[in-house]
């Protein structure tokens, strides 16, 4: 089977054509949204590039130093991200940090000691995005949940607190329910996956020429590894920044 997909400047010339379509949508529904659009779109074309010839180098180098570091920036932008979507929650890029560490580092422990995949460059960096990605998203979902449980659920927690409870035990049903907000979309999408959706790292290697068959392996080792690592970093992300709305004396703070 040899039905691979080749891109050339050309070709890409003629699918931005698409952009279009957007941007008249945007401009006939007056939504406003034309330089977002067409800046976003130069963007991810930079960032693209550069990631690409960088990628090319780093392979090249075949260096588990550089690829290690290649890793942490991966992992220090994703926190950055999370961090962000939690705003109005002081001092959550550590928390966000440490979740995206301990899920990365343990989904690709257990994926190399499977022999699933190879330290080597080509291989982990992509994973690793992959993984950081996900849990950034379900990190932010579990930010979001949180704060708006607190927000309505204050007086309730008042109360217990009042009664001699401790900060967890105050909110543990919210703690939990984030938990479960986080991981919801990745077991929602597996759910889907060969009858709604072909995902992308199955899509990629079919695009690549791969045998289909050969291919779903591929995508059954990413559900499992979405899922572990939703899973981590939604726990250790809730199981943190829950203390972020309590004060030294165990009271509550809500702005």
């Amino acid at each position: 089977m040899n039905n691979s997909v080749h891109v050339n400047n050309l070709s890409l010339t003629y699918a931005a054509v698409l952009v279009i379509v957007a941007l008249i949508i945007s401009n006939r529904q007056k939504l406003k949204l034309e330089s977002d659009m067409i800046v976003s779109v130069i963007r991810a074309i930079v960032q693209l590039t550069i990631v690409g010839y960088v990628l090319k180098y780093i392979f090249s180098l075949n260096n588990i130093l550089v690829t290690a570091a290649m890793i942490l920036i991966i992992i220090f932008n994703a926190a950055r991200n999370a961090a962000n979507r939690g705003k109005g929650i002081p001092k959550l890029f550590w928390p966000s940090f440490i979740s995206i560490l301990t899920s990365t580092s343990i989904t690709l422990l257990g994926l190399v000691l499977s022999g699933a995949i190879k330290f080597i460059p080509s291989q982990i960096i992509p994973i690793s995005g992959m993984i950081a990605s996900n849990s950034m998203v379900a990190i932010g979902l579990c930010y979001k949940q949180m704060k708006t449980k607190f927000h309505d659920e204050h007086q309730r927690i008042e109360e217990k607190l009042a009664l001699g409870a401790q900060p967890f035990q105050a909110c543990a049903n919210i703690v939990q329910t984030c938990v479960k907000t986080g991981m919801q979309p990745t077991i929602d999408s597996a759910k889907t996956y060969g009858i709604v959706s072909l995902p992308g790292m199955m899509s990629g290697l079919i695009f690549a020429g791969v045998d289909p068959v050969f291919a779903i392996k591929y995508q059954i080792m990413v559900v499992f590894m979405l899922l572990s690592a939703t899973s981590l970093a939604s726990v250790c992300s809730s199981y943190i920044a829950y203390r972020r709305f309590f004060n030294d004396e165990f009271q509550i703070i809500i702005d």
